[in-house]
């Protein structure tokens, strides 16, 4: 039987500049969803994030995180329910309208009410109804675990995000 001892790995003298981090981080090719949610005064809330995963299949568990000074920190740091949707690729306009803020999001979309009073888009490539499970602090924004309870799966090619830019996902080989 092997052991692994993890050690913490330091080095004072580093600084990382944020641009060039954040860079970084953008060669890393990603989905995009938009995520809703009803806030405590019945408002309909939602958001573009592309900081979505898979976290485990028994229970099935996924996650996604928000920034803290987004506008609508509070009504997901406070959902018991919200739903994920994968975009699907023609769907820019779509996560452009849900990264503006303080815009009638709902105003300018088909949506309905899905489980637990939730808004969810009528349109996308897949949908996760979900209850809140977890909260957790990571620096400027807070990673929310939820458990899905019904999932819809449209089957559309998705619409991908890579260096800043949306990006064609080639799904047909």
């Amino acid at each position: 039987m092997t052991i692994f001892t993890l050690t913490k790995l330091e080095n004072p003298t580093m600084t990382l500049d944020a641009r060039e981090f954040r860079d970084s981080l953008g060669a890393f090719a990603t989905g995009i969803t938009v995520v809703t949610t009803t806030a405590p005064d019945g408002a309909k809330v939602g958001c573009t994030a592309n900081s979505f995963s898979s976290v485990s299949l028994e229970p099935p568990l996924v996650m996604w995180a928000i920034a803290r000074n987004a506008n609508s920190f509070d009504a997901f740091y406070k959902a018991k329910d919200f739903a994920i949707h994968i975009l699907h690729s023609g769907q820019e306009d779509i996560s452009r309208l849900f990264a503006t803020k303080d815009a009638d999001k709902f105003g300018q979309i088909d949506s309905s009410e899905g489980r637990a009073g939730v808004p969810v888009l009528n349109d996308y490539s897949v949908r996760f109804e979900c209850s809140t499970e977890h909260l957790y602090e990571g620096g400027d924004h807070v990673i929310i675990v939820g458990r899905v309870h019904e999932m819809c799966n449209a089957n559309k090619e998705p619409l991908g995000f890579y260096k800043g830019q949306y990006a064609k996902i080639d799904v047909s080989k």
